[in-house]
């Protein structure tokens, strides 16, 4: 899949636990973990308007795309 989740990247940058983040963001850590790990098929804009706040962050910090070329 050619967009990548940098979502462990900016937690460690921010020295912020899984379970503090899925706290403050209010989602599941099972939720946050399939997001973490890459293996999400979408996110909602609610959710990374959220996780955006949390972390101090622009989308672009969290989402990568790359070519599969």
């Amino acid at each position: 899949m050619p967009i990548i989740v940098n979502l462990d990247v900016m937690m460690a940058k921010r020295k912020m636990s899984m379970s503090e983040l899925s706290e403050k963001v209010d989602i599941t850590l099972a939720n946050l973990s399939v997001l973490k790990n890459n293996r999400a098929k979408a996110i909602r804009f609610s959710t990374l308007e959220k996780i955006c706040n949390v972390l101090d962050c622009q989308p672009a910090d969290i989402l990568e795309y790359r070519s599969e070329k």
